[in-house]
């Protein structure tokens, strides 16, 4: 076995251990699909949008669970590449036993240092877990629609180049939780993204679709009838000003997301890529 294949980690070889991987010619070829993605949804017919296009074009299959339905969630995800919680209508402050159970068992990734993304209540759910404190705007000011976001230095080492905006749907934002990096700022709910390890939070929506966007202003008038939101011709605007920045940067940021925060055979195949350009 070549010295680059005996540098394979533990939890390498158990990701590995269907046996698909072989050494041809003094390096490690990997022939196995990846793992499959955990989604958890909110709603009967919430969608994974946009994310869950994109993990499918790396090739990952969606494991998609609803709690709020009765669906468990895993123990371990040491069968999952990552997971992804989105976003849905009710709050982290709500008492619901389904609540408080996806926002204790977020414990799991942390604690096995795998890929974890949350989205709008995901990520609201990721700060409440990691003790920050979850509420609306003190002068009752929502975000529905496009608004700017500033990348910190933090943010931009992860992803070089942020859209001026993206598509926001929430009432309540949260504090950056202690010992987090604040990776993108807004105006009046300033955190809006930030990271803990493989953990990311995202305060805004890069899983919107046109389709989603146009089922949430015609479903959810009330919301933009409140203060700081956006009439609905705004958000269709915004769509065709936006979209393509923020389609650009959710492909480059996932792609991060699983190859750099410990999906071992992504950073396999990507270490494999490195090493066989010249230097």
């Amino acid at each position: 076995m070549s010295s680059h294949a005996a540098k394979i980690n533990a939890a390498t070889r158990r990701h590995l251990r269907a046996g698909a991987a072989t050494t041809v010619g003094g390096s490690l070829s990997v022939d196995e699909s990846p793992l499959p993605v955990l989604v958890v949804l909110h709603q009967e017919t919430s969608s994974p949008g946009r994310i869950g296009n994109a993990l499918r074009a790396l090739g990952h299959g969606l494991d998609i669970r609803r709690p709020r339905f009765g669906d468990a969630l895993p123990e371990t995800l040491e069968g999952h590449a990552g997971a992804v919680i989105f976003g849905g209508p009710m709050s982290a402050n709500d008492p619901d036993d389904y609540v408080r159970r996806e926002i204790d068992w977020i414990g799991v990734p942390l604690r096995e240092q795998r890929p974890f993304l949350g989205i709008c209540l995901g990520a609201q759910m990721l700060a409440m877990h990691l003790g920050a404190r979850v509420s609306p705007h003190p002068q009752g000011r929502v975000e529905a629609g496009y608004y700017p976001i500033r990348p910190t230095l933090k943010g931009l080492k992860i992803c070089t180049r942020w859209p001026d905006q993206v598509y926001h749907w929430h009432r309540e934002g949260f504090e950056l939780p202690s010992g987090t990096e604040l990776l993108a700022e807004g105006g009046d709910f300033p955190v809006q993204a930030f990271r803990s390890g493989n953990s990311f939070g995202l305060q805004f929506h890069p899983d919107v679709t046109y389709a989603m966007m146009c089922r949430w202003t015609i479903r959810g008038t009330d919301r933009m009838q409140l203060p700081g939101a956006h009439p609905r011709h705004l958000h269709l605007e915004g769509w065709f000003r936006h979209d393509a920045a923020v389609a650009r940067w959710s492909e480059a940021f996932l792609g991060r997301w699983l190859s750099e925060s410990g999906s071992p055979l992504q950073s396999i195949q990507n270490s494999e890529r490195e090493r066989l350009v010249p230097g």
